[in-house]
């Protein structure tokens, strides 16, 4: 099986784009998430089944609750997405999430319920909004507040930190928050609904490609919000909506797609994740798992979704099909259209299309993930600790890459002194430009990554000396990374540091022998087969 390092400071290279930081930004912040929004998603593909079956009414408290359950996620994701993102990018998860509970705080919510005018904060006028299930104010805040964070950390003394670092950015952004960023995707929406309602005046095959082709990203960004008025004041004049039959090729590109990467991977959990993912699609038109555990992941998709979208949502337009009502585009919600054998020519063009490139072109591009190594076979082997310090499990790690075990199973170590060592007999085949990671194969086909520390990719390979190049043999016990402990601390970041197996899934079992407190040599992992 091919190892993949796929932690997105593991593949920062120095040449590393703008766009590919915040796609790994987005990424490595619905990782931790996946799990809920896939078990979310199949209650609600689960109640709409009881529901055309007539085996559940909406008007139920069984509804209700289970509606409750399912929903909860995607309503609160500003508050779920502010702890993500927080943590992804070394702030306070907390913090992050309570930048994201104040959006929906009773208070606020009920200014926005009641239509309230003239509402200022500080004399400043305040555009009211819901921002339930939205994306991209609180990832516009918290990549603020992350900023903030940092600042604070060293200027404000430390034992002082633990709450006037809080106080301080809660003050800073949730205003900032509720005077910018919100209202900027608002402003972002509006401008879009112009375009589009330019745009279905002059062509439908036109306008039907582009909403076919950019409805992905405008979900992403959660600007997709600004839209669907347009399609509700086209339902209530008319009682049909062209719209929404265009935009419903995107979601059907996607599960496309995602049936694509399940007939196409090898990998066992990205299977498992596209699996997850289509039933809730297609039968409710849930798409998050799609999304954010593929789309943003994987950037050829992207390509591909927009493509297969385009194509369906120009034939839609070309055809004049619409809406008699509004509904997520899924497989049960089909009779809503009209014609529904046209509507079907175009989603179905759209998934068919998706899969077929899918399957031809693949989801990975280059650029995607680090380079692999292949080992075909392994044998059982016992792993030596590279640092002395003190052993804490992955679980604690504040990047879900690593605490969510998506890089490989292995332990941290919260080190106390700077040097890393060659944990196994083998050869260097991963030294990263800042020397502040490692990866090595063992001899016996063990792939181990050692990361020292969180975002200490940061200091651009200051504190850290590399005693070894790349491609060299070492030999268990060799010295391959001098460290400043404490001036890497000074600077504010943390030095746990995982040591992961990244090819996990060739062994049987990723056994952490030790705990407490350990020495560098000491046994530290054994791997089973």
């Amino acid at each position: 099986m091919t190892a993949v390092n796929t932690t997105s400071e593991a593949s920062t290279e120095k040449k590393e784009t703008i766009m590919n930081k915040l796609l790994g930004a987005i990424s490595g912040s619905f990782a931790p998430i996946l799990g809920v929004l896939a078990g979310s998603g199949l209650i609600s593909a689960l109640l709409s089944i009881l529901i055309t079956v007539g085996w559940l009414s909406k008007e139920s408290g069984t509804y209700a609750i289970l509606s409750a359950a399912g929903h909860a996620i995607f309503y609160f994701f500003p508050v779920f997405l502010g702890i993500t993102l927080a943590n992804k990018l070394g702030a306070n998860g907390y913090v992050g999430g309570t930048i994201g509970a104040a959006l929906l705080e009773p208070h606020y919510m009920d200014l926005v319920a009641s239509k309230a005018q003239d509402v200022t904060f500080l004399g400043i006028p305040i555009l009211l909004a819901n921002y339930s299930s939205t994306v991209f104010p609180i990832l516009l805040a918290v990549s603020i507040y992350s900023v903030v964070d940092k600042f604070l950390k060293k200027v404000i003394y430390k034992d002082l930190q633990m709450f006037i670092n809080p106080l301080i950015s809660l003050v800073v952004i949730v205003p900032l928050t509720i005077l910018i960023f919100g209202p900027f995707g608002t402003y972002v929406g509006e401008g879009l609904s112009v375009v589009i309602q330019f745009l279905s005046a002059k062509s439908g095959i036109l306008t039907g490609a582009v909403m076919g082709a950019a409805w992905s990203f405008l979900t992403i960004l959660g600007l997709h919000w600004a839209v669907i008025p347009i399609f509700l004041a086209n339902l209530a004049a008319t009682g049909l909506d062209p719209l929404m039959a265009m935009i419903a090729a995107a979601p059907f590109a996607q599960m496309g797609m995602g049936l694509g990467v399940l007939l196409k991977t090898k990998d066992k959990e990205l299977k498992t994740l596209a699996a997850s993912g289509l039933v809730p699609s297609a039968l409710a038109g849930t798409t998050e798992i799609i999304t954010y555990g593929i789309l943003v992941r994987f950037k050829r998709t992207m390509i591909i979704v927009a493509i297969a979208g385009a194509i369906g949502g120009a034939i839609n337009g070309a055809f004049g099909v619409k809406s008699t009502g509004f509904a997520l585009p899924s497989f049960l919600s089909i009779p809503v259209f009209t014609p529904v054998g046209l509507f079907l020519l175009g989603t179905l063009t759209s998934l068919i299309a998706a899969m077929v490139l899918t399957l031809v072109m693949g989801y990975e591009g280059k650029n995607d993930l680090a380079p692999v190594k292949i080992v075909k076979n392994v044998i059982r082997e016992t792993i030596s600790s590279p640092l002395s310090g003190e052993i804490v499990p992955l679980s604690k790690m504040t990047d879900p890459l690593f605490s969510t075990g998506t890089v490989g199973k292995g332990v941290a170590i919260e080190p106390t002194k700077g040097e890393v060592i060659s944990p196994v007999d083998g050869l260097v085949t991963t030294l990263f430009p800042t020397e502040h990671a490692i990866g090595i194969t063992s001899e016996a086909g063990a792939e181990i990554l050692i990361f020292v520390g969180v975002d200490t990719i940061n200091l651009k390979g200051q504190y850290f000396t590399s005693k070894v190049k790349q491609w060299d043999k070492v030999k268990r016990g060799d010295l391959l990374i001098q460290f400043d402990i404490e001036n890497i601390k000074a600077a504010g970041y943390d030095l746990k540091t995982p040591v992961v197996i990244t090819n996990t899934n060739q062994y049987l079992d990723v056994v952490v022998v030790k705990d407490g407190t350990i020495h560098a040599k000491d046994e530290l992992i054994r791997l089973d087969v």
